[in-house]
């Protein structure tokens, strides 16, 4: 049996894994959005479900602060004696912290902070009780992997911080994980930045302190310059199956076509682990990710997909969708209207680093039909609400209905950088559908009275909503939102959402 990668598709960088018996956990990195950290479960390291997130609440993850690509970065998932440990950063606040949980699903703690600095945070608990914390930072010994000893309960350092490696010369030395194996602790690292240099290197020591010694194979994976449909591999984690073999997961990209250009953002690899006789890693084919791997030979498990439509009539938001910051109280409401997504705009627009009504999820296919019906009638020139294709407040694509002097309007908006360019036409009456036609090279906009055919009002290239061109380090997402200027909003009203992969 063969996979395919990536095993968990779209905007999910920065994987971390843990095993607990013949359960597998994951979680990624989320920036500037909320809730923050998707935990995702398998039996099979191939098949995975979203099963929750580690911050749900503003205590956990407050966003006000958070620029574009800011916000969480990084997080590392470890299981011991009983315990879920989720540690991250969130860069425009706290810093290091940890979450807590007895359950992989939650709820999680509160935050415990770590006063160490820097970024990418891991936790190691040796079997003497010990337990060391890394992070990638620049210090008075250089820069690069350092480490300090905390206590779990309080967070607190029980020593200073020492640097334990620089890597082996590539720029940006991070993501560090270290391991006990036999009688080394390994340190893994990412290092050549989180593009299309990126790497995985990995050093041995006798002692959790050091001094490592490189693998003379280094780099143990790197997808750099090769003709493949995945690149920019890096930031791995390793974990053993319960059947005894290794693995890896990890991030790549997958340009679309030449020149190579990414929207999807940073996805969730996965790749066998081998070892040399003198006890070193190889991950993948060589040092290589492949689009189509080997299974791992653990039965497999799939679960059921949520719908296609989304109705919205449960009590809770499925959980793929997203707000983009912590949202504004009263932005969005279930409870409003039974069976719809209600939403209730602000002074915030799109253009906006700020939390405008805005329920999306992440882009997860090149080709894909998208769709939505809704009810909205807009109260004047200050409101509009619709359907946007985002990457950040300077590159986002927007079909919406609006009000020009006074007159109901459908508008395409198309914002890529510092230039704005909007196409207008007549708003037919009643209810509405909105769809975006996704294809690997551009997004196809569509409206119509709800049941009737459909008029195309414009199209948008993918690529400049890519990382390339937009900069940052998140994916692109599919919302529905909202804007209003004005103190009573006039209700958006949203009976489903389709996301159809097959098209």
């Amino acid at each position: 049996m063969q996979y395919t990668n990536p095993v968990i598709p779209g905007f999910h960088p920065d994987p971390s894994i843990c095993r607990v018996g013949d359960d597998y956990y994951l979680v990624t990195s989320t920036f500037e959005y909320f809730p923050g950290v998707p935990i995702f479960h398998s039996k099979d390291l191939v098949h995975w479900r979203q099963i929750g997130h580690c911050l749900t609440n503003e205590q956990q993850l407050p966003l006000a602060g958070a620029g574009s690509s800011g916000g969480i970065y990084a997080p590392t998932l470890r299981y011991h004696d009983g315990m879920f440990y989720m540690i991250t950063t969130n860069v425009s606040g706290i810093g290091n912290f940890y979450v807590t949980s007895v359950e992989a699903a939650g709820p999680w703690s509160d935050p415990i902070p770590v006063a160490q600095g820097g970024i990418d945070p891991s936790l190691f608990f040796d079997e003497d009780g010990r337990v060391y914390f890394q992070s990638t930072r620049m210090g008075d010994e250089g820069d690069g992997i350092y480490q300090c000893e905390i206590d779990k309960e309080t967070g607190e350092m029980l020593t200073e911080s020492r640097l334990i490696w620089q890597g082996t010369g590539g720029s940006h030395p991070e993501a560090p994980h270290l391991y006990k194996i036999g009688a080394y602790y390994y340190l893994m690292i990412a290092e050549g930045g989180t593009e299309f240099g990126h790497m995985v290197t990995i050093a041995r020591s006798n002692d959790p302190y050091g001094p490592y010694d490189s693998c003379p194979h280094n780099p143990i994976l790197s997808n750099r310059s090769l003709k493949s449909t995945i690149h920019a591999t890096g930031h791995a984690d390793l974990v053993q199956a319960h059947d005894g073999s290794w693995w890896a997961v990890c991030l790549g990209i997958r340009p679309p076509s030449y020149p190579m250009r990414h929207h999807l953002g940073r996805e969730v690899m996965l790749a066998p682990v081998t070892w040399t006789t003198d006890g070193w890693p190889v991950i993948g084919a060589d040092g290589h990710i492949e689009p189509v791997m080997d299974s791992p030979n653990l039965p497999a498990v799939h679960w059921d997909e949520n719908p296609a439509r989304d109705d919205f009539d449960a009590s809770q938001l499925r959980l793929e969708w997203t707000f983009l910051r912590n949202p504004a109280p009263g932005s969005w409401s279930l409870e409003r209207r039974p069976g719809h997504l209600e939403l209730r705009g602000n002074r915030t627009t799109l253009s906006d680093t700020g939390a405008p009504a805005f329920v999306g999820r992440r882009l997860c296919h090149f080709t894909c039909n998208i769709s939505a019906a809704m009810e909205y009638e807009p109260a004047g020139d200050g409101e509009e609400s619709g359907l946007t294709v985002y990457m950040n407040e300077k590159y986002h694509y927007d079909l919406a209905v609006t009000s020009r002097n006074g007159v109901k309007k459908i508008r395409l908006r198309r914002t890529v950088g510092s230039l704005s360019v909007e196409k207008e036409h007549a708003c037919p009456a009643g209810p509405l559908e909105l769809k975006i036609e996704v294809q690997p090279d551009k997004f196809v906009f569509y409206y119509g009275q709800a049941g009737a055919e459909l008029t195309e009002i414009g199209w948008g290239e993918t690529h400049l909503l890519s990382t390339e061109v937009a900069g940052g380090f998140t994916g692109v997402f599919v919302a529905m939102y909202a804007v209003s200027a004005y103190e009573e909003p006039a209700p958006a009203s949203f009976d489903w959402f389709e996301y159809d992969p097959a098209g």
